[in-house]
């Protein structure tokens, strides 16, 4: 299949430039996650993955999530890059946001730095923020991608495009 790319505007970026094997970089833009106006995360010390047809996928330090939203889940998941994935439940207030954040305990060298980092679903919050830009959701239930106004699809994720 061949994909056609979303032209690209001033300031933008496309995920088709991005490397695979996908990357990890520091960002110092404003990660900040809202629900039910409770700041559940607030950083400028964040890491971005960055990966072929995937918009970024931001992690946040530890330090930076609010204390004790985070209940260790039973899922697990696998990425050929990273490694070994575990979830958490996120809980504000009385609700139970299930599996809606991962992170990688022991990740493979070249993704050391997300040791101690934290990475939330955008689809799961009343709202997720790069700066001042609130981001649309990767499409799909799996991957976590969250797309802010500076990147350029067409993104990974919706129906009929995993063989991308």
């Amino acid at each position: 299949m061949k994909v056609i790319r979303d032209p690209i505007g001033p300031g933008q970026e496309s995920v088709w430039s991005y490397p695979r094997p996908a990357v990890a970089q520091p960002s110092h833009r404003r990660l900040k996650i809202l629900h039910r106006d409770f700041i559940i995360a607030d950083t400028r010390q964040g890491i971005r993955t960055l990966e072929t047809s995937h918009p970024p996928t931001y992690y946040f330090p530890s330090a930076d999530i609010a204390p004790s939203i985070l209940k260790p889940s039973r899922r697990r998941s696998f990425c050929e890059w990273k490694g070994e994935a575990i979830y958490f439940d996120v809980v504000v207030y009385d609700e139970t946001l299930r599996d809606a954040a991962w992170s990688y305990p022991d990740p493979r060298p070249a993704f050391r730095s997300l040791r101690y980092h934290v990475a939330f679903y955008a689809w799961c919050f009343d709202g997720c923020f790069v700066d001042d830009d609130r981001v649309t959701p990767q499409p799909g239930n799996f991957y976590g991608g969250w797309i802010s106004s500076d990147v350029a699809g067409p993104f990974k994720g919706a129906p009929g495009t995993t063989s991308w």
